[in-house]
C-alpha cells in the first residue's frame, strides 16, 4: 500500500513536470519558425547556404533522475547592410540541379539567373522592364524621382519620344525566345588579346557600351551588337562609326539628356552644347523604331539597393551614380536568363596596363570619379561573380 501510494505521488509530481516540458520544447519552436519567416529566408529548402540549421534539445538523465535540456542556438545565414548573403556556395541547390540537370552542355537555362539572385539576395524582385513605355508612367518607383534615378518632371518629353519610337521592346524575334542568353561587354583593356570574339557572338543579346568600337576589334570583342547604351557624352559622333543594325538605347543621368534624344529622334538641329560637361553626337543615324529609353529604375536600383550609394534625398551628388557598366548588367538581371560580362574590371596595381582595349590609354590614366565609387561598384559585382549570378569571361571583376 505504502508503495502504492510513493507511485501515485511520483506519477502527480512527474506528469506536471513532462506537461511544462513539453511546452517549453514546443514554444521554442515556434519562436524559431517565427524568427525565420521573419528573416525573409524563402528559399532556404533550395540552398545550403540558405538553409536555417535548427539543432534538437539534447537530453540526459542527471543525478536525480530527472531529465534535463540544453537548447542549441539556432544558426540563421548572414547578410551584410544591403541585403546580400556574406558567404556564398557555388554548388546549384539540389532543385536547380533538378530542372536544369537534363539540359544539354550550352543549352540556356531558363530562369537560371533570377534563380541564383534571389538565393545570394532574397530581397531581389524580377519584374522590370527594359524600356519605357506609353504606360511608364504606372511604374511608381521612377514616378517621385527626376533624373538619373526617374522621370520626374520629364514627363511630357518623353510622352513626346515615345510617340516617334513606336517600339518598346528588343523586337520581335528576340522576344519570342524562352530562354536569353545575354552578354554585357565592357570597355576594359582586360579584353584585348584575348580572342573572345566568336563566343561573344554566340549570345542572344550582346549590349554594348558609349563609343567602344568593334570595327578592327571582332577577334577581341566580336561583331554582333544588338544594342548600345549610351547617353550623350559617350555617343559615337561619327556617323560612319554606328553598327547597320542595332537598337540605340538612352540611359539619361539629367534633364538635358531627355532633350538631346528628342533632337536625335526628330533630326533636329542641335543649336547648342550648353548642359553637357563634354561635346555631344548632333546625329545619330537610326530610324526612330531603333531608338529606345532604358528603364532609370535600373540606375536607382544600382545605386541605392545594390551598392549602397548615398541617397542624397534622390539627386545627383558626390559619389552616388553607378557607372553604365553596372547599370547594364543591373537591367540584365531582370530581362535574361543567362547573364555574363566580359572587359571588366580596373586594375590599379599595373598602371602600365591598356585602360581600353581600343585605345593606348595607360591605366594610371583613371582618375577619382565625382560620381562614381568605383570600389564600392567592384564590391557589388564581386558578389554577383561569387554567387555565380553572372560569368565573367575576362575574370577581371
Amino acid at each position: 500500500m505504502i508503495r502504492m501510494k510513493f507511485t501515485r505521488s511520483f506519477m502527480f509530481l512527474i506528469c506536471p513536470i513532462m506537461v511544462l516540458i513539453f511546452l517549453y520544447y514546443s514554444s521554442g519552436r515556434l519562436h524559431l519558425r517565427t524568427s525565420v519567416q521573419k528573416s525573409q529566408v524563402r528559399l532556404d529548402s533550395l540552398h545550403s547556404v540558405g538553409r536555417v540549421v535548427a539543432s534538437g534539445m539534447t537530453t540526459w538523465m542527471g543525478k536525480q533522475g530527472f531529465p534535463s535540456f540544453i537548447a542549441h542556438q539556432s544558426f540563421l545565414p548572414e547578410y551584410d547592410k544591403q541585403g546580400f548573403l556574406t558567404k556564398f556556395d557555388r554548388k546549384l541547390p539540389l532543385e536547380l540541379q533538378y530542372k536544369y540537370g537534363n539540359l544539354s552542355k550550352g543549352e540556356c537555362k531558363p530562369g537560371f539567373t533570377e534563380a541564383k539572385m534571389t538565393l545570394i539576395y532574397p530581397k531581389f524582385s524580377k519584374p522590370a522592364p527594359m524600356f519605357l513605355d506609353p504606360n511608364f508612367k504606372r511604374l511608381s518607383k521612377i514616378s517621385s524621382y527626376p533624373p538619373p534615378f526617374g522621370v520626374k518632371t520629364q514627363e511630357k518629353i518623353i510622352d513626346h519620344i515615345l510617340l516617334a519610337t513606336k517600339s518598346y521592346s528588343l523586337g520581335s524575334k528576340l522576344d519570342s525566345l524562352s530562354c536569353k542568353k545575354c552578354i554585357i561587354i565592357g570597355n576594359g583593356g582586360i579584353l584585348y588579346n584575348k580572342s573572345l570574339g566568336s563566343r561573344i557572338d554566340q549570345y542572344d543579346v550582346v549590349v554594348r557600351l558609349n563609343e567602344a568600337p568593334v570595327a578592327g576589334f571582332e577577334k577581341d570583342v566580336g561583331s554582333k551588337t544588338t544594342m548600345r547604351i549610351t547617353y550623350p557624352e559617350g555617343a559615337i559622333q561619327k556617323p560612319e562609326r554606328y553598327e547597320k543594325s542595332s537598337l540605340f538605347v538612352v540611359s539619361a543621368f539629367k534633364p538635358m539628356d531627355f532633350k538631346w534624344l528628342r533632337h536625335m529622334v526628330f533630326k533636329d538641329k542641335l543649336r547648342s552644347m550648353e548642359g553637357f560637361w563634354k561635346s555631344v553626337a548632333r546625329f545619330v543615324p537610326r530610324d526612330p523604331e531603333d531608338m529606345r529609353i532604358l528603364n532609370p529604375y535600373f540606375i536607382q536600383e544600382a545605386a541605392f539597393r545594390f551598392i549602397g550609394l548615398p541617397h542624397n534625398k534622390g539627386l545627383m551628388g558626390r559619389g552616388n551614380i553607378p557607372t553604365l557598366g553596372t547599370v547594364a548588367i543591373t537591367m540584365a538581371l531582370h530581362n535574361c536568363d543567362e547573364v555574363a560580362v566580359a572587359g571588366f574590371g580596373y586594375d590599379m596595381n599595373s598602371p602600365h596596363a591598356p585602360l581600353h582595349y581600343y585605345e593606348k590609354l595607360k591605366m594610371s590614366a583613371i582618375k577619382e570619379s565625382w560620381t562614381h565609387n568605383i570600389s564600392k561598384e567592384k564590391e557589388f559585382l564581386r558578389k554577383l561573380v561569387m554567387g555565380g549570378v553572372i560569368k565573367d569571361l575576362t575574370n577581371g571583376i
